[in-house]
């Protein structure tokens, strides 16, 4: 097993609000069925400013935002409603196609109010990417806790640790925060067979490769590497099955085939998704 090095690029999505894209990367498009990683900020908005992602659409993933600071309110063309906090899991099954918008809620637009995470995208299996959307958010008080010598881990989605997260997956995977303590070691989940780290805060070491704060490691094949923290640090982890092919990537669009992601576009440039309940007004226009 070698541990390879990636390197993100930032993008600033305009009012100062910065994301860190990790993956995809010319090194790794794909580790396990995480085939996208951003980290969102960290910001201080503006009074009376906040994340506004207009309505858009997704077909042949999952999205997952896992927040440590801040308020995101989620709505969904299912009807969705809901605010995510720090702790929780907004975990939304696109399938054959979904609609949602991104916004921090007018109560929280104030005080410059401050939004630091997490957003991976999870390829669908091929014999899953055409299923009907789905959408469901777990309270922090669902998942599952883990304890090791100087690591407090939560496992967000799939299995890791011994520990299985409530989340609705479709393929063997695994999601973790990890919070560590100087010098705490901490082997990768010997039952899958792709590996990621990405050090939110802190440094550590993943397999033979040496981690600061906003760095990525990836790692397949051979035994599992081993993370072991520096210094006091907050982690990442991220992985599972090797994908069941390659996928094509276009904006929001994720897809076994081309054919599907030409069929999106024209849908969305057409008006053929349905619209976003409490947000119908406005919309990202189709990338020309």
């Amino acid at each position: 097993m070698t541990a390879i090095s990636i390197d993100g690029k930032t993008r600033d999505l305009g009012g100062g609000f910065v994301v860190r894209r990790m993956l995809p990367h010319l090194k790794a498009r794909h580790v396990g069925p995480f085939v996208f990683f951003d980290q969102m900020g960290p910001v201080a908005f503006d009074d009376d400013a906040g994340l506004d992602v207009r309505p858009h659409p997704h077909i042949g993933l999952a999205t997952v935002t896992w927040l440590f600071d801040g308020v995101i309110r989620h709505r969904d063309s299912l009807g969705s409603a809901v605010d995510i906090h720090p702790g929780d899991v907004n975990w939304m099954t696109a399938g054959r196609g979904i609609v949602h918008s991104e916004r921090t809620p007018p109560e929280a637009r104030h005080d410059h109010e401050t939004l630091h995470g997490i957003q991976v995208w999870v390829a669908l299996p091929a014999s899953h990417e055409r299923i009907e959307p789905e959408f469901h958010h777990h309270p922090a008080a669902e998942l599952p806790k883990v304890e090791r010598d100087g690591a407090r881990l939560v496992v967000i989605a799939g299995e890791a640790f011994g520990a299985t997260s409530p989340v609705r997956v479709f393929a063997p995977m695994f999601f973790v925060e990890a919070r560590l303590e100087a010098g705490a070691r901490l082997p990768m989940p010997e039952q899958h067979a792709e590996w990621g780290a990405y050090v939110v805060k802190g440094a550590a070491r993943f397999g033979d490769v040496e981690l600061g704060a906003l760095d990525m490691a990836v790692a397949h094949d051979g035994a599992p590497p081993e993370l072991e923290a520096k210094e006091p640090s907050l982690i990442m982890l991220f992985g599972g099955a090797p994908l069941d092919g390659e996928r094509h990537l276009w904006w929001n669009f994720v897809a076994s085939s081309q054919n599907l992601i030409d069929a999106a576009k024209a849908d969305w440039a057409a008006g053929r998704f349905p619209l976003v309940p409490g947000d119908e007004y406005e919309r990202i226009p189709l990338p020309e």
